[in-house]
């Protein structure tokens, strides 16, 4: 286990923990007015009723946020100080949801097709500006929370985060069903706007230690060769890699379980803002329950249990006729998002030494993007062809797979 703990610098520890705590939170806050699995799907059902767009959204989201983290994990070796990096590229995380706040407000002038295009482009936009930031912003963390408690850490941050997602999500609810076109969406992606400048000066407020660069500009290694080094060498980081990109369409259902809910179950706009409450207040649970639980016990028998319970959401929706039992299936997707996200966060951090953890958390995202995008492309392509169900049936037998694969072939690095 890679535990610097007893040589951590705990100086500004709590300063650094109430600061990102406060930009996690609000960030959530902001969250909840533009959800990547409820707001925006909607409003892009507005333009069309394509389920295979529809399901590109989380995916476009996921896969900018994990393909581009490991093309920047050389440069971040090379920082003296990573958080001006981090605070600079985090604002193309967070302006492009003022241009779909726009979008939303000149769809009646420029058209759907239009708007169609420039809110795909803004969703492109966001997930790469997010990638950019997310393996540096990571190795910061790091430097600023020790080692055996960054999973509880990451646990209540999160919680923070979907607390108030939640209460944005009810809210949104409200919005879009007192509000007309096109001010319904436009004013949720105004608030988020608002909401995501708070939270950015919490994140500037970060107090990073100083270290020297852990690779010296002379003698680098080609990026490539470090990958491949890795990947022949360290058996057990390979298979939790095919583990993660497995699991993927394991929880490929997760990005339909909205529309399915609106189409098939015929939920109302404000059903809908309270199911995805219910899904953020899950996670405000799960979030820290799981992440001390991982620090105390496993985080890899903790990755499993998300495995478990992402089949059994999939089950569920298939075997759900009434909508309000179909808050059982959101309950079940929060914990599964819980495990994967917070859980997969710490758990990267023990693959590797300090040396070389920036290539292994870029690794551990960006090698994964592909099936990312692919897997809720693929269960479009299904729910189109053949119907949600067979999406949910899919999804379920591979996440199946996901867990034997997890259980039987990835020792816990940390043990």
């Amino acid at each position: 286990m890679n535990n610097d703990s007893s040589t951590f610098d705990r100086s500004n520890l709590k300063h650094n923990i109430i600061a990102n705590m406060g930009d996690g939170g609000i960030f959530g806050f902001a969250v909840g007015f533009a959800s990547y699995s409820t707001v925006i799907p909607l409003f892009v059902a507005t333009m069309t009723n394509s389920a295979t767009l529809i399901g590109l959204i989380p995916a476009i989201h996921n896969m900018g946020w994990q393909l581009p983290q490991l093309l920047t994990a050389k440069r971040i070796n090379r920082m003296e100080h990573i958080k001006p990096y981090v605070v600079m590229m985090t604002i193309q995380e967070r302006l492009p949801i003022l241009g779909l706040a726009l979008v939303g407000l000149l769809m009646p002038v420029i058209g759907k097709t239009a708007a169609i295009i420039l809110t795909f482009t803004l969703l492109v936009w966001q997930g790469l500006g997010s990638g950019l930031t997310a393996n540096a912003w990571q190795i910061m963390i790091s430097k600023v929370i020790p080692g055996d408690m960054r999973a509880t850490f990451y646990g209540f941050q999160a919680a923070g985060a979907n607390l108030f997602a939640s209460i944005g999500a009810v809210a949104a609810g409200v919005i879009l069903s007192k509000l007309g076109p096109p001010f319904d969406f436009a004013t949720c992606f105004f608030i988020a706007s608002g909401l995501y400048v708070i939270s950015w000066f919490f994140l500037n407020a970060t107090r990073e230690p100083h270290r020297p660069p852990l690779e010296d500009p002379v003698n680098l290694t080609p990026l490539w060769s470090d990958v491949k080094s890795i990947l022949q060498s360290d058996n057990q980081f390979r298979n939790f890699l095919l583990s993660r990109i497995i699991s993927q369409f394991g929880m490929m259902a997760f990005a339909f379980y909205t529309v399915y809910a609106v189409k098939i179950l015929k939920m109302d706009n404000i059903t809908i803002g309270v199911m995805t409450s219910i899904l953020m207040i899950t996670q405000v649970v799960a979030n820290p329950t799981l992440g001390r639980l991982a620090d105390k016990w496993s985080r890899k028998w903790v990755l499993v249990l998300g495995g478990i319970t992402a089949v059994a959401s999939a089950i569920l929706a298939l075997l759900i006729k009434d909508p309000a039992l179909f808050s059982l299936v959101f309950i079940l997707n929060g914990v599964a998002n819980t495990c994967f996200w917070t859980i997969g966060l710490a758990i990267s951090l023990e693959f590797g030494q300090e040396s070389n953890r920036p290539t292994y958390v870029g690794m551990a995202n960006s090698l994964i993007a592909p099936s990312t995008i692919l897997a809720p492309f693929l269960g479009g392509l299904i729910a189109d062809g053949f119907g949600y169900h067979m999406t949910f049936i899919v999804s379920a037998g591979l996440g199946l797979i996901s867990i034997i694969t997890l259980s039987m072939l990835v020792k816990d690095p940390a043990k």
